[in-house]
């Protein structure tokens, strides 16, 4: 019986989750908002979409994605996969900025070109080379916007494909300490006669990229009969963008000594298109690969307080990890209480819910579930103090009957 009520409590742990992760209004499915920030820099004003995990008085850490209109649906619901559905928790919550494009040649390209080689267009290239401008719109205009308004802890990572990842890797080259995390798919360093490509290999060899991440996704863009092999010592121009690519990538596995934290993968199956979605599920696999915390059978049914404490413990060693403070989720670690509460292990449900009280003391709700924890052990004085702390952050009809409640029976 005991192996089925532990069944039981861990269904309802996944449904809960699984109900949290949508966030249904008037009959749609919401997955972020669109907002927009005036930028002097690029002398326009710039759209945004927002993605902000449900969730009160939390800060999460930041993703940045270019390209933000084709991919931001495809992110956005990944790293709901890995945060939250199924009681997954193998990456943090995120918010994630997407940013689409108004000019995308101008933005994303770091030098200006008179005739696109791969085309043989002048008129694709005629506003190339404002890298250096977008860098500074997002450093200087879009994240001072976001993080006055949205809820970001320090940790943020920045995302690209093609000419975004060659954006991606010319911010990592010439402006290395505005993200903790890069991702760059399948990039354009064939630009400009392979200049980037040129500064990168120069700035690994002389810095020092301690506590940097950087995770390289190469599709296969190769014709028919050619190889991995091959097509190092090929010299036509159909080959120049996987060629430019495969030469980051042995620049940047030969540079260790540097201590970049860096991972690259050659998809043999996937196209130029296809490669954003696998590169960025690998990628957040590898940057997070400390971030899950293993709960056991022993977890739920030990009746100490030996699993709030691995709680604890764990996301203190996150939030040193990853430089930002991070918390577990309330709504979870209330449920992990009043589960507590339920099987009589007093201290148990104790040790969850003052974990909440620790982490959020802007919320009503950890204070009403305290109160609910004296009431249970017949503690009406500590109760009455929770239940009027919950009633000064917001009056609720729940926690007012139950001090009323309280009171009366004092009399």
């Amino acid at each position: 019986m005991q192996s089925t009520s532990l069944f039981q409590r861990l269904f309802l742990l996944l449904f809960m989750a699984c109900v949290f992760a949508a966030n249904a209004q008037n009959n749609k499915v919401v997955i972020g908002t669109i907002d927009s920030v005036q930028s002097n820099i690029l002398g326009e004003q710039r759209q945004v979409w927002v993605y902000v995990p449900d969730g009160a008085n939390q800060k999460y850490p930041v993703v940045y994605l270019l390209d933000g209109d084709a991919h931001f649906y495809s992110v956005v619901g990944m790293i709901q996969q890995l945060s939250t559905v199924n009681g997954n928790m193998i990456c943090p919550k995120m918010i994630v900025v997407g940013i689409p494009n108004t000019d995308r040649t101008r933005d994303l390209t770091p030098t200006h070109m008179d005739i696109d080689p791969m085309m043989n267009d002048s008129a694709f290239v005629r506003t190339s080379g404002g890298g250096e401008n977008f860098i500074s719109f997002m450093e200087k205009e879009l994240m001072p916007f976001i993080e006055s308004k949205y809820p970001t802890a320090p940790y943020k990572m920045l995302i690209g494909h093609s000419f975004g990842g060659l954006a991606v890797m010319q911010t990592f080259t010439h402006h290395n300490s505005l993200f903790n995390a890069y991702i760059s798919i399948d990039p354009s360093m064939w630009w400009d006669n392979q200049k980037l490509l040129k500064e990168t290999k120069t700035f690994l060899k002389n810095t020092k990229l301690d506590g940097k991440f950087l995770y390289l996704g190469i599709a296969n863009t190769m014709e028919e009969g050619m190889d991995i092999k091959k097509v190092t010592k090929d010299t036509s121009k159909e080959t120049d963008h996987i060629r430019a690519i495969l030469a980051l990538q042995k620049t940047l596995e030969s540079n260790k000594q540097n201590g970049l934290k860096y991972r690259g993968k050659y998809y043999a199956d996937d196209t130029h298109g296809s490669a954003p979605l696998i590169t960025t599920y690998d990628a957040l696999r590898y940057f997070f690969d400390f971030y899950p915390m293993k709960i056991s059978f022993k977890d739920f049914m030990d009746s100490t307080a030996l699993f709030p404490d691995k709680y604890r413990n764990h996301f203190a060693n996150l939030s040193q990890r990853m430089g930002c403070a991070l918390e577990p989720d309330e709504m979870e670690i209330n449920y992990f209480g009043y589960e507590a509460l339920k099987a009589k292990h007093y201290k148990k449900a104790e040790s969850f819910f003052k974990l909440n009280v620790d982490n959020h003391p802007e919320s009503f709700n950890v204070y009403d579930s305290y109160g609910d924890y004296f009431i249970a052990i017949g503690d009406q004085a500590n109760a009455v103090i929770q239940l009027k702390k919950a009633l000064s952050l917001k009056e609720n009809e729940g926690s007012r009957k139950k001090l009323e409640a309280l009171e009366t029976a004092k009399k």
